[in-house]
């Protein structure tokens, strides 16, 4: 059911659920915190920051008293660290109800992950899909667990060169690195879909986009800042596709919310459509086949 105005008005109860966020010490995972926490989930906060998560959970604290955060640490450009993010979750919590893929990078210069990865690609897809993979026997334990994966509008521009996924042999677009990485979340989201479709108690799997909002992700790109600052979203209204995608009860895995204003920009979230690119099943199962081969992670 169409709902033109969904907001965090709408999201239910979430008493008793644990939900990991991940970047959540600024712009939309540090709001989706707040929001969340103050619905009565239980927050792990898995940043690289961990001072500057402190800082973050005090203030929600302070406006709400009895919050429930746990800090972690977690570095996506680097494997070791997933690796040990996920065995400490799993070690002491016995179900995870929601994992909100939301870190990532954007437009930044060229250079590569710990692990020799192109570093958009690296942060904003193959850390989160070695994550989701690690953390999947407690995902598949938990009832009517949820994977929401951040996608943007840049998918759009993406097309990825597999021969050359670490960008060695072209010249770096920055731009066009961040778009290959925006359409690797639709891939691994499409696909991963599919593979637990036959799967008993499968984890919904979702995407979201936040379309135009203004956060600190587009430190890197200069004049684009400018208007970002005149059309773009506040932060507030910005999480609002995450928190649709993470809580709403008539979502289905394979559903993809946005904005539903011009282009997918600016508006209340809605579902929308992603780009035909973004439905093709060679390049998706290319790409998955890839992963779990550079990241050595198994589904």
């Amino acid at each position: 059911m169409k709902n033109k105005k969904w907001g965090i008005q709408n999201i239910p109860e979430q008493k008793d659920k644990t939900i990991i966020i991940t970047g959540a010490t600024s712009g939309l995972g540090k709001e989706a915190t707040r929001v969340l926490a103050m619905k009565n989930a239980t927050v792990i906060m898995a940043v690289r920051n961990t001072p500057k998560a402190k800082i973050v959970a005090s203030e929600i604290r302070k406006e709400y008293a009895n919050v429930k955060i746990d800090i972690r640490s977690l570095d996506l450009s680097c494997l070791d660290s997933i690796s040990s993010f996920a065995k400490g979750v799993l070690e002491d919590y016995k179900n995870l109800d929601i994992l909100i893929n939301n870190a990532g990078i954007m437009m930044c210069p060229y250079s590569k992950t710990k692990n020799g990865f192109e570093t958009q690609m690296g942060t904003n897809h193959l850390g989160p899909f070695a994550l989701t993979g690690l953390l999947m026997p407690l995902l598949m334990s938990t009832k009517n667990a949820r994977i929401v994966s951040t996608s943007s509008v840049a998918h759009n521009q993406g097309d990825i060169d597999f021969t050359d996924i670490n960008w060695e042999k072209r010249k770096y677009n920055t731009n066009k690195a961040y778009s290959d990485s925006k359409l690797a979340n639709l891939y691994f989201s499409y696909e991963l879909k599919r593979r637990l479709e036959n799967v008993e108690n499968p984890p919904l799997v979702v995407t979201a986009h936040p379309g135009g909002t203004k956060t600190d992700l587009a430190r890197h790109s200069g004049i684009f800042n400018v208007f970002m600052n005149l059309l773009f979203l506040p932060v507030e209204k910005g999480v609002l596709s995450t928190l649709r995608a993470a809580t709403d009860v008539n979502a289905k895995s394979g559903d993809y919310y946005g904005p539903g204003g011009f282009m997918q920009v600016r508006g209340f979230p809605e579902l929308v459509q992603s780009s035909k690119m973004s439905h093709n099943l060679t390049n998706a199962k290319h790409l998955w086949d890839l992963s779990e081969q550079l990241t050595d992670v198994q589904y």
